[in-house]
């Protein structure tokens, strides 16, 4: 992926798939990659609640350049506009901009990079190329979101960004990827990859609920049994990523918000955010971090390494509820350097409440107070669920073993 001179060093991490059958989802999720991805969406739960999409954020030199980025893909896309053809989805214009998004952002990223960073430049691209769908299917989804995270995790890893840039990571960088996302899929009519439909939570995105319910776990203007009211959607939607979403489905979908977007109406009936976000937080363990469809699509390298953590190294838990200075970057993932000595120290929180949400005990497992062993797959239940459970790249009524027409193709 890098160019022909950074490759020829031989100092890039070599990325590659390392969840190649259902065995190995075990594996990813005793993984170094998987604690410092919970570690850090948990970690940057914990650091943007109560902060608005709009307010006035410390933004580095380095975030800057990075937002930069998009303004040039942006360009590609104007490059190339969308054909005249009878398929209503996959608009084959994108196969287009996606060949020349993988030719050109080598080189644009690569300027981005400081030059004692430009080792990390092969990984980094992998992540951030898979982030924006597939080209081959045209579709985009979870997977290609989890791309994104991988990217941004890296980032904090090599310490290209810092622990000063945690919250506008999230409300800057990945509100504006959230964005870019969206151009591609309505000017390219992308498929979603593994949708649900009805039972999904949402046809391409999922961390943006989990970080946008964490932004209104304190000084929330309105409560959760609120957010699909169209006058809150209206004033807030600037403001907050998680009605920005709301505010998204209901421009794409028709009908009532209960029938197309079943999962989301039944979180009106959860009386707080803050256990909306530790429900979220568990559903994606369970519901895409579990799913061999998608994990199996995931890189891996130095940066976010498939490597067994130590026994007994726990997952942590956003603390939420109360407003307190962004945790350390060292608290929420490892630096390479230190990855396989050390284990990150754990949050101390008290563990969730057991009604955290309408069917908590079906949801997953992601306390603070859970060791690495228990995070194991669980058996699904044959009827779908209720509250908030259920979203996923695969139908509810399909044994984990069983992968559709879709799913295999993905």
């Amino acid at each position: 992926m890098a160019d022909a001179n950074a490759m020829a060093t031989g100092k890039l991490p070599v990325c590659e798939k390392r969840v190649n059958h259902m065995g190995d989802l075990a594996l990813w999720q005793r993984s170094r990659a998987y604690h410092d991805l919970i570690g850090y969406i948990n970690g940057t739960s914990s650091a943007i609640q109560g902060i608005r999409t709009t307010d006035e954020m410390y933004e580095s030199e380095m975030l800057r350049k990075l937002l930069q980025l998009f303004d040039q893909l942006e360009k590609l896309v104007e490059q190339h506009p969308p054909l005249e053809q009878p398929q209503r989805f996959g608009n084959k214009a994108y196969r287009d901009w996606a060949r020349t998004m993988r030719e050109q952002l080598p080189e644009l990223l690569g300027q981005v990079l400081p030059a004692a960073k430009q080792k990390y430049l092969n990984e980094l691209l992998q992540y951030l190329m898979e982030s924006f769908g597939n080209a081959t299917r045209i579709d985009y989804g979870t997977g290609h979101e989890l791309s994104f995270l991988f990217f941004m995790c890296a980032l904090f890893k090599a310490e290209i960004l810092l622990e000063q840039d945690i919250v506008s990571a999230a409300l800057r960088l990945f509100n504006r990827y959230l964005a870019f996302a969206r151009q591609l899929q309505r000017t390219y009519n992308m498929e979603p990859a593994g949708s649900q439909g009805v039972w999904s939570l949402d046809d391409f995105q999922f961390v943006p609920f989990i970080w946008g319910s964490a932004q209104l776990a304190v000084k929330s203007p309105f409560d959760p049994a609120r957010f699909v009211d169209e006058q809150i959607i209206n004033d807030f939607k600037e403001h907050f990523m998680f009605i920005s979403c709301i505010d998204y489905i209901c421009k794409v979908k028709t009908g009532h918000f209960g029938e197309h977007s079943n999962q989301l109406w039944s979180i009106t009936a959860v009386p707080s955010w803050i256990k909306i976000n530790t429900g979220l937080v568990k559903m994606y363990q369970k519901e895409i971090l579990s799913k061999f469809p998608v994990i199996q699509h995931v890189y891996f390298g130095e940066l976010m390494s498939f490597e067994t953590v130590a026994a007994g190294t726990t997952l942590s838990n956003a603390r939420l509820g109360h407003v307190a200075p962004p945790p350390s970057k060292r608290i929420c993932i490892s630096t390479p350097a230190t990855a396989n000595l050390v284990p990150p120290t754990p949050l101390v929180a008290p563990p969730p409440p057991a009604e955290a949400l309408n069917n908590d005990a079906n949801v997953g497992d992601s306390s603070s107070e859970s060791s690495d062993n228990s995070v194991v797959l669980r058996p699904r239940t044959e009827s779908p669920a209720v509250g908030i459970e259920g979203s996923g790249d695969k139908s509810t009524h399909q044994a984990d073993g069983e992968l559709s027409k879709e799913q295999q193709a993905d």
